[in-house]
């Protein structure tokens, strides 16, 4: 294995201080613009089955499902069906859900 050499600039460490200290104090927003921040990928698409098997991990009831989720129970029950797809928010609640049903039942 090679030893690469590492090439220190210490204007580059101080700028990095400087920075996180003005977002710590508030002189500094991080945003898009001014930080390069890793976002996570958008949700998957869930299939009606794998609606109702993060359901069923949880051990409720359509109506106390669509509760949880904050969506009326006629939703929940489409996107079982397969009537309707979940999209946006949606999505990324029910993969939360179904990653970790526990998180869910917390709120």
């Amino acid at each position: 294995m090679k030893n690469a050499d590492i090439q220190f600039n210490p204007d580059d460490l101080l700028n990095a201080v400087e920075g996180i200290r003005d977002q710590v104090t508030g002189k500094r927003k991080v945003t898009l613009r001014t930080t390069k921040v890793k976002l996570p990928d958008p949700a998957p698409e869930m299939t009606p089955e794998e609606i109702v098997a993060a359901r069923e991990a949880l051990n409720v009831s359509q109506p106390v499902f669509a509760r949880l989720l904050n969506v009326p129970t006629v939703t929940a029950v489409s996107w079982e069906k397969g009537r309707r797809k979940p999209s946006g928010a949606a999505l990324r609640l029910l993969e939360i859900t179904r990653k970790h049903p526990k998180a869910i039942m917390e709120v």
